[in-house]
């Protein structure tokens, strides 16, 4: 099979550990493609479904999206960089916008004949991030469900019961992240140890331990599928 993983940098694994290329180690009598692209919300899947996916003709597609619409949403000072970075002309991503998105992207899936699977992405950062993804992924999974799409909850298999207080997300944050892109940083483990998460470095991008561990439940989902 032709294989689609559609997401944001968690499917992209550029910053940190890279899941997709786990399953490809695990399942090579498939063709594999990463189609992640980082800072991605659901509207941004959505613009470019037909280049990245369906231009592909794949056989199956793996989607996996939310973080960055909770974000958005729940984190007003990450707001800027949504409108300039990711073209969201309101700067977020509320609840409606992400149902109505995620509905259309299942639609043209479905219209187009594509196998699909959804994701629902873990996070640890904060109460107010993590709470307002598990939501999001609620709607995720009831719209699922209405199109007859298989779920793999990686929250609640991943994200641990209680997530402690910390600031709330801002700009400064998210230019660390570019800024530690562009020169190759690579100290996951320390900085993992040093914020006390438990699957990711920074409440939100995987380490490359919980990266092989994500893709191997991911391998195993989608082998008990075809």
């Amino acid at each position: 099979m032709k294989i689609v993983f559609f997401g944001d940098s968690l499917t992209w694994g550029g910053y940190g550990g890279n899941f997709v290329e786990e399953v490809r180690r695990l399942m090579p009598e498939h063709a594999i493609i990463n189609a992640g692209e980082g800072g991605n919300t659901v509207i941004n899947l959505l613009r470019r479904l037909e280049r990245d996916v369906l231009s592909l003709q794949p056989d199956a597609v793996f989607i996996m999206v939310g973080g960055n619409d909770a974000i958005s949403y729940s984190q007003p000072k990450t707001r800027s960089y949504y409108r300039q970075a990711q073209d969201i002309e309101e700067e977020f991503v509320d609840h409606n916008a992400f149902k109505t998105a995620y509905r259309d992207l299942l639609t043209q899936l479905q219209a187009a004949h594509v196998i699909t699977w959804v994701g629902l992405e873990p996070s640890e950062y904060n109460p107010t991030v993590t709470d307002t993804l598990r939501e999001y992924n609620e709607s995720v999974r009831e719209i699922a469900r209405s199109y007859s799409v298989p779920v793999l909850d990686l929250m609640s298999e991943f994200a641990p019961d209680q997530i402690p207080e910390r600031p709330p997300l801002d700009i400064g944050f998210i230019l660390t992240i570019g800024s530690r892109e562009k020169n190759g940083w690579s100290e996951f483990e320390t900085a993992q140890r040093d914020g006390g998460y438990s699957f990711s470095f920074d409440g939100l991008h995987l380490t490359p331990d919980a990266a092989k561990l994500v893709g191997a439940r991911i391998a195993e989902f989608i082998q008990s599928q075809v």
